[in-house]
């Protein structure tokens, strides 16, 4: 089993967190993970965006031109990530922020989420990045969602963590976007 994803945003939409919470669900699990965050001016208000790799097998190098999936919360990540998204790959794409007709689905598998509605519905638009990644983890199958949801109190910091059923809720809600949309 091999994953590598790009997770790309706002700095502020929580690429960052959905990416340390994937790698280390992945960790948990007993598979091997590479986390690479990138900081710089995106942190105000550009592009984020973070690596991640899940592997059962050694992780050759963390370092991904070519990713197998995305996950694009905006539309200035779209126009970055998806042109380096391989042939067949994966994006699993905000539609809140982001016009679907931008997808390029003839190339790619593209999967739009009304992350910050279905995060609205929950009660906080800032857990649209949960929405996506509860999406993105049903789409792949990369790990169990349970998974996921389980390590949300070793990331969320404890001084927040009154907010953890929530976005265990958000998880959900996005796993069953997609669930839905696939079926």
């Amino acid at each position: 089993m091999y994953q590598d994803c790009i997770i790309a945003g706002f700095g502020g939409q929580g690429v960052m967190l959905i990416g340390n919470l994937l790698a280390y669900a992945g960790m948990h699990a007993g598979l091997n993970v590479t986390y690479i965050p990138v900081y710089g001016p995106e942190m105000r208000g550009g592009t984020a965006n973070c690596t991640v790799v899940i592997a059962d097998e050694d992780i050759g190098s963390p370092i991904i031109l070519s990713p197998v999936s995305c996950i694009i919360m905006n539309r200035p990540s779209l126009d970055k990530f998806q042109p380096r998204l391989r042939d067949g790959g994966l994006a699993v794409i905000n539609s809140s922020l982001v016009d679907m007709e931008l997808a390029d689905s003839q190339r790619i598998k593209a999967l739009g989420v009304p992350a910050n509605e279905i995060a609205d519905t929950i009660g906080n638009t800032r857990m649209a990045n949960m929405v996506a990644l509860g999406a993105y983890v049903e789409a792949t199958g990369v790990l169990p969602l349970d998974s996921v949801v389980d390590s949300l109190e070793h990331v969320i910091s404890a001084h927040y963590s009154h907010l953890i059923p929530k976005n265990a809720e958000a998880l959900k809600a996005g796993a069953e976007h997609a669930a839905k949309v696939a079926a």
